[in-house]
């Protein structure tokens, strides 16, 4: 069988996604893929998620931030837009997912994009709540370690 011409073949966007989530999260491509459609089909239904038909085509996650670049049929890149906003949770965890840019190949995507050093981050002990705990610090930001689950702080929250 023949591939199609260069001009009748489906032409594709790529999304360049960050993802940041507490520290102990743990999120795979496939959790992330499903909830991504689930936000796709709630939000413009059964025959606008055909029409975009988003997917995960790189992933890629680890101490609470990641990246993800999601496929998506030109023209549709607003719907893309909408549902990937629409992703507040990935199996009960809660996460934070922006749309860096968008691009027409995958390594335009990667470079423009994704192309930047990981957010360093470190673990510390702070005064929180008037006792000592433990934070991950990242960009400015605090995640404080209170009775198994994270709070969201700011130095100037800490004494």
């Amino acid at each position: 069988m023949k591939h199609l011409p260069k001009h009748l073949r489906q032409r594709w966007r790529y999304l360049a996604v960050e993802l940041e989530t507490w520290p102990d999260a743990s999120i795979s491509e496939v959790e992330f893929q499903r909830s991504l459609w689930f936000a796709a089909q709630n939000l413009i239904g059964d025959v606008g998620s055909a029409e975009a038909e988003l997917r995960v085509v790189s992933f890629a996650f680890g101490d609470g931030a990641g990246s993800a670049l999601v496929r998506t049929r030109r023209g549709a890149e607003s719907l893309a837009r909408a549902a990937i906003a629409c992703v507040d949770s990935v199996y009960d965890e809660p996460i934070r997912v922006t749309v860096g840019g968008i691009s027409g190949t995958v390594r335009a995507a990667e470079e423009k994009y994704l192309g930047g050093p990981a957010e360093a981050t470190e673990q510390e002990s702070v005064a929180f709540r008037n006792e000592s705990r433990r934070a991950v610090a990242r960009n400015g930001r605090l995640d404080v370690e209170i009775d198994g689950t994270f709070v969201g702080a700011t130095r100037l929250d800490t004494t």
